[in-house]
């Protein structure tokens, strides 16, 4: 098996966006629900959106933990198992 490391990076990368996707989309969402509640009902509470992205964040995090880990385990792996391949 012949590894480079652009082969590495772009691994690493498809890694960082499989973990992140999820949180950033929820995120997403919350704020989008929240920022029509307010329009909605002219509530103008700043601390609000924020309150409510870092709980939905904090929630997903400690939901998907394991599914969000493994790939990112395995990769480590398998880059540790061929970093005599990159450094040569």
């Amino acid at each position: 098996m012949q590894l480079s490391v652009a082969e590495a990076l772009s691994g690493a990368l498809q890694i960082f966006l499989l973990i992140s996707l999820p949180v950033l989309l929820a995120a997403m969402v919350a704020g989008l629900s929240v920022a029509m509640l307010q329009a909605a009902t002219q509530i103008q509470d700043q601390t609000l959106p924020q309150t409510l992205k870092l709980i939905v964040v904090v929630g997903l995090f400690a939901g998907l933990f394991g599914a969000l880990v493994g790939p990112l385990v395995g990769y480590t792996e398998t880059i540790f198992g061929g970093f005599h391949l990159l450094v040569r």
